[in-house]
């Protein structure tokens, strides 16, 4: 691509589905079926993107129960795309090989273990091209001849540990018993190379990347594999193949994210936090790879550094959130902007190049993520997956700006109901994001936990806010909520509500809350100090007192550094204080709590001790309902289907008739005629 074709660009390929004449609300069990883009991969000579699309079985009609998979497709144009694998065959990091020729990804085959293996583009069967016994590789990275492979993989077998098990001495040290990734190099050729080399390298290492010089390898190491290391200790270490040393470790203080590699092998486009007290990594820097001397390039910009790309010979393309919206800048080789593009109505996630082409992950406020590439002056979309949305009558969706009490402008989504919202109001659904360091931007905003569409269907207003300690408005904005747990941050959403009753889009007695992690902080925050404000609550994986979640959680220093800024001894009262629980006596909101039972970055406990206090302290209707096998967040088909179900459910019982005392729905939810094995194990039923 061409400098020239960047300036004074339109933005044209953004694809819009119209809803037809027979068109119909949205569904929880459309949102059970939908599928979007996930890994982009662009090849050498941009002749050609390889992609996967991830989707759920589909309980709904009657698919085994699973997590996601993946399915992997070459794109070679507008519509213009094949499927390269079984459907058995779900692939992780897929990328292509140095020549082109052949499509590489991260695969277990049956009993084995994840290996590399390749498909050729050309036509052909998959083939393994590297692996290390006994263990999963986890991450690999190319030589750039494509004579080497280097595998990221799990530590090696512990063979006393092992026997120790069999005989049943099982017992879990916590923390203490992480263990240590490898790095192995293997020859690619004929035949499968039986006997990689290991790369030594320092405490726990995430990603293993090589320069295109061949030279050096980046690497991502923490002291241990706790998560609360890798948020608050991951460093960028080089490495010099040759003699096998650390020749730099990259001096960044807290969170680090994407890194690219120029393609002269000098220098690191590095995504990292400003300080040890940022939130979340969203300011983009240069590195000198030979020096390690690192140059901040947006400190201080009220925006997100989402990705990055090297394009052309050694400008860098970076996707910006601004806010809700979208853009894609250019630097120049010496760090200095070039040009700027909004994205239009693309919500950007992703970024690849190759020759002189570039694409993006992107959905819109009507579908979820596509391919879209850059052609003659405009984004082409290149993918239309989900066809069946023409069918579906959507909500308006807009970015809707607002002023907080104290005078601050906060930026969020509203979704309106179908067909607009009447008189007095519709009833509303604030559905409040988690971290808080992250946003939302506007795009596509269904999902199980994401009311959405499927609410806006149902006649609810939803709205989405990007209140303060939000990403997306610069490391400032984010550092708003910090040592001040439920107070700037939570007042911004109940302004929210004001701010949509008084455009007549809301009905002040007919709101609600939902949210997962820091979401269900506020949805338990709402249905107990907020209680006044809110008519009905769904808290998903939530926080109900911080003093108990600071002892169980495996993020206690990223607590501190990025929230509380202080520890729980430090005010033991003012904790409690902004802790849910503490204000069960004003709970008067029908809230149902729903948690995964395996969670360790906020425990069970969370939710049991919310669940306890209401039950026993209250006569408000209260429901806790419980994942087997699912941690922060629900990766199963049939927990997600039966979370959408019962969120709605939910809402439409306390919030669409804004009466707290009706009697609660049943224990279980009503399940689709198709899916009637699920129906019957989620019954009880023979």
């Amino acid at each position: 691509m061409k400098r020239t074709l960047l300036l004074g660009a339109t933005l044209l390929g953004s694809v819009s589905l119209t809803a037809t004449a027979s068109a119909r609300p949205m569904t929880p069990e459309d949102v059970a079926k939908l599928e979007s883009v996930g890994t982009i991969a662009v090849s050498p000579d941009g002749s050609r993107v390889a992609y996967t699309t991830n989707s759920l079985p589909d309980v709904t009609e009657g698919e085994k129960n699973g997590s996601t998979d993946s399915q992997l497709k070459i794109a070679y144009g507008p519509d213009n795309a094949r499927v390269f694998l079984p459907d058995d065959v779900s692939p992780g990091g897929v990328s292509f090989s140095p020549d082109g020729r052949m499509v590489s990804f991260v695969w277990a085959d049956e009993d084995e273990d994840r290996a590399v293996w390749g498909v050729p583009v050309d036509g052909g069967a998959p083939v393994k091209l590297a692996a290390v016994a006994d263990t999963n590789v986890r991450s690999y990275s190319w030589s750039p001849d494509g004579s080497v492979l280097y595998m990221l993989v799990g530590a090696g077998e512990d063979k006393q540990r092992e026997t120790q098990r069999k005989a049943g001495f099982n017992a879990v040290v916590y923390e203490e018993e992480g263990k240590l990734n490898r790095v192995f190099a293997a020859s690619v050729g004929d035949g499968l190379d039986k006997e990689p080399t290991e790369i030594k390298v320092p405490g726990y290492v995430s990603s293993f990347t090589v320069t295109p010089d061949g030279s050096r390898a980046i690497i991502e190491t923490a002291p241990t594999p706790n998560v609360d290391d890798s948020l608050v200790l991951k460093q960028i270490n080089i490495i010099d193949l040759a003699s096998g040393e650390v020749s730099q470790v990259i001096d960044t203080p807290g969170k680090i994210d994407d890194f690219e590699i120029s393609p002269d092998s000098k220098k690191l486009s590095l995504v990292a936090a400003v300080d040890m007290n940022d939130p979340a990594a969203t300011t983009l820097h240069m590195v000198d790879i030979a020096s390690g001397a690192i140059t901040g390039i947006t400190v201080g910009a009220a925006e997100a550094t989402v990705d990055t790309e090297f394009v052309d010979g050694g400008r860098l393309a970076a996707v910006i959130h601004k806010g809700a919206n979208s853009f894609l800048r250019f630097y120049n080789s010496d760090g200095s902007q070039d040009s700027e593009m909004s994205m239009g109505n693309l919500a950007v996630t992703g970024i690849d190049a190759g020759g002189d082409r570039i694409v993006v992950r992107a959905s819109t406020a009507q579908h979820p993520s596509e391919l879209f590439a850059w052609e003659n002056g405009a984004w082409q979309r290149w993918t239309n997956h989900n066809t069946w949305l023409s069918d579906v009558d959507f909500g308006k969706q807009s970015v809707i700006t607002y002023t907080a009490r104290d005078g601050q402008q906060v930026e969020g989504i509203l979704i309106e109901p179908v067909g607009g919202a009447p008189a007095g109001g519709a009833p509303l659904i604030m559905n409040v994001h988690g971290g808080p360091e992250a946003h939302e931007s506007n795009g596509w905003l269904t999902a199980y936990s994401k009311p959405g569409q499927v609410a806006a269907g149902q006649g609810y207003a939803v709205f989405l806010p990007n209140y303060r300690g939000s990403t997306g408005y610069g490391v400032a904005f984010a550092k708003q909520h910090q040592n001040d747990y439920a107070g700037k941050e939570f007042n911004d959403i109940v302004d929210a509500k004001r701010h949509l009753v008084a455009a007549g889009i809301a009905d002040p007695d007919r709101t609600g809350i939902t949210g997962g992690s820091y979401g269900g902080y506020a949805s338990a925050w709402g249905a107990t100090a907020h209680s006044e404000e809110y008519a009905a609550s769904v808290m998903f994986v939530g926080i109900s007192n911080q003093i108990s979640k600071f002892g169980t959680t495996d993020i206690p220093v990223e607590m501190f550094n990025v929230h509380s800024l202080k520890w729980p001894w430090d005010a033991w009262q003012n904790m409690l204080e902004v802790s849910p629980i503490y204000h069960v006596d004003k709970a008067e909101t029908p809230i149902l709590i729903m948690h995964g039972a395996e969670d360790t970055r906020v425990a069970p406990s969370q939710s049991y001790e919310l669940y306890r206090n209401i039950k026993v302290r209250t006569d408000t209707p209260v429901r806790l309902v419980l994942y087997p096998g699912e941690g922060h967040g629900n990766r199963r088909a049939a927990a997600r289907y039966d979370y959408n179900l019962r969120m709605m459910e939910w809402f439409d019982t306390y919030l669409k008739t804004g009466d707290r005392d009706a009697a609660m729905p049943g224990p279980r939810p009503q399940l689709a005629d198709g899916a009637k094995g699920a129906k019957a194990k989620v019954a009880g039923e023979d």
